[in-house]
């Protein structure tokens, strides 16, 4: 994620209420395996993280602890 143009950090607030953190990433090319100039086009996705957390504050302990970078 860090390389993510103007990347600030994740959002503290996409957690749904049961701990699973769902954020989106507007180009595919930040992943280091795709060799930009052979992408067609830009594409965006949608990433859920599904945990075991009872609550948010759960989730968000565990993802912090994983190396997750959330704004402060």
């Amino acid at each position: 994620l860090p390389r993510i143009r103007d990347f600030r950090g994740l959002s503290p607030k996409q957690f749904d209420g049961s701990g699973n953190y769902t954020f989106g990433l507007t180009e595919q090319v930040v992943f280091p395996e795709i060799e930009q100039d052979k992408v067609d086009r830009v594409r965006g996705m949608d990433i859920t993280i599904v945990t075991t957390a009872k609550n948010d504050n759960e989730g968000r302990a565990l993802l912090k602890a994983l190396g997750f970078p959330f704004k402060d």
